[in-house]
């Protein structure tokens, strides 16, 4: 087995649940290290005293197991294995390949004394049939690919360079795991991401959504890969589709819009693009329209497009995006007045204003990213995310931080 990169943050929220009657879900896109993270809690099991009888550890993508494509002969099998008299710690990779798997995984809390552990690479496993099988007695881990901190552990960097040169790296190869073997050749981790990215169409996508074209999910994904963090619709898209002869237009009804929609929808559940709808700060109500997609991964991107420093502004918003969503955050687009926040961002313990700029220095810059968070008037913490380092670090009580300082947990 290849060395295991540990993802402490991650192991941290399995064993946190270790034995509590949940099924512990971890969700993702492929190759961004789930499977890892299986192997490494395997490993913390039987560190701790965990015997390997009593841990049965599954790849159901294997050939090994390619008869257990139905719950019952899943059930069958795996129940044949579990220990009558003690605990059994049931681990199961990439489950969404077993039909109906979650009646079998129900049938296992029932009928055995287990601890489940599984995971998916479609959104779509965790079904409103799913959910309502399993309602309340499930917990969902959302896995990401490298954090920029994990980014800097992962890599190795010359004593030369400087925090701006290693995040500059990051902005180029995003965080996909894999690509630490290729140590920044770009030709090499670009065609490795094209690999990824062509596996999660077929597998995710196209074997899942008849009639889905391979096509079109391409130019779809390259369309809202060039316009991340900008309000953009369905309908808009499809326009344009439309207009260069890719959707038929139809009669009567926005026919393009519909099938983007579905095609966006497809994405997310692949876990290729997160959506953020829009909150009304003032009216304190989400608004249904117009919100914004953020590429899982910036590597993918750019792998598309190519890499190009042009819309600089946006890609920073997306990494901040990502960020708060592996804090736990549930993230929306702010609406103020007819101004809007990049990010509010709200968990059990309270909200988060942000706002992300590549510089600050020019005045009606400054003023701009200032002016949302200035008209919101409640006392949560407001800040702004910038590439300056400025020995100014607030103004009339709204922070300024350097942004790879704040992805690294500097706050102050």
């Amino acid at each position: 087995m290849a060395e295991l990169i540990s993802r402490p943050e991650y192991l941290c929220k399995l064993v946190q649940n270790k034995d509590v009657d949940l099924i512990k879900i971890v969700t993702g896109i492929r190759r961004c290290g789930k499977s890892s993270l299986l192997d490494l809690f395997h490993s913390y099991l039987t560190a701790n005293g965990v015997p390997e009888s009593r841990i049965i550890h599954m790849n159901l993508e294997s050939v090994r197991y390619s008869n257990l494509t139905d719950y019952l002969a899943f059930y069958g099998y795996v129940s044949g294995h579990i220990s009558k008299t003690e605990k059994t710690y049931l681990i199961f990779d990439e489950l969404q390949a077993v039909s109906h798997w979650e009646k079998a995984v129900e049938s296992f809390r029932i009928d055995f004394d287990v601890d489940v552990y599984i995971t998916g690479s479609n959104a779509r496993m965790l079904s409103r049939e799913f959910a309502t099988l399993l309602s309340g007695r499930y917990v969902e881990i959302r896995m990401l690919p490298l954090s920029f901190s994990e980014f800097l552990d992962f890599y190795e960097f010359t004593p030369s360079a400087s925090i701006e040169e290693k995040f500059q790296k990051y902005l180029q190869f995003g965080g996909m795991p894999v690509l630490r073997e290729y140590q920044f050749n770009q030709q090499r981790s670009y065609d490795a991401l094209d690999a990824i990215y062509n596996t999660v169409i077929v597998r995710d996508i196209l074997q899942r959504n008849s009639g889905a074209e391979f096509g079109m999910l391409r130019k779809i994904m390259m369309f809202l890969s060039s316009s991340i963090g900008s309000i953009t619709s369905p309908s808009s898209i499809g326009k344009v589709l439309s207009g260069e002869g890719d959707i038929k237009a139809g009669r009567g009804k926005n026919i393009a819009g519909v099938t983007v929609e579905r095609y966006i929808t497809m994405l997310r559940d692949a876990f290729i693009f997160y959506s953020a709808g829009r909150y009304d700060v003032k009216g304190k109500q989400l608004l249904k329209t117009l919100g914004k997609n953020y590429v899982v991964d910036l590597g993918f991107r750019n792998m598309l497009l190519g890499y190009r420093d042009a819309d600089r502004g946006h890609i920073l918003e997306n990494i901040v995006f990502l960020e708060l969503i592996r804090r736990d955050y549930q993230v929306y687009i702010g609406k103020v007045g007819e101004t809007e926040v990049d990010f509010v961002a709200e968990r059990p313990d309270g909200r988060l204003y942000v706002q992300v700029t590549e510089s600050m220095l020019a005045p009606e810059t400054r003023e701009r990213e200032l002016r949302p968070l200035r008209m919101i008037r409640d006392n949560y913490e407001k800040i702004v995310l910038s590439m300056d380092r400025s020995f100014i670090t607030s103004y009339d009580g709204i922070k300024t931080l350097f942004l790879p300082d704040w992805l690294l947990g500097k706050q102050d």
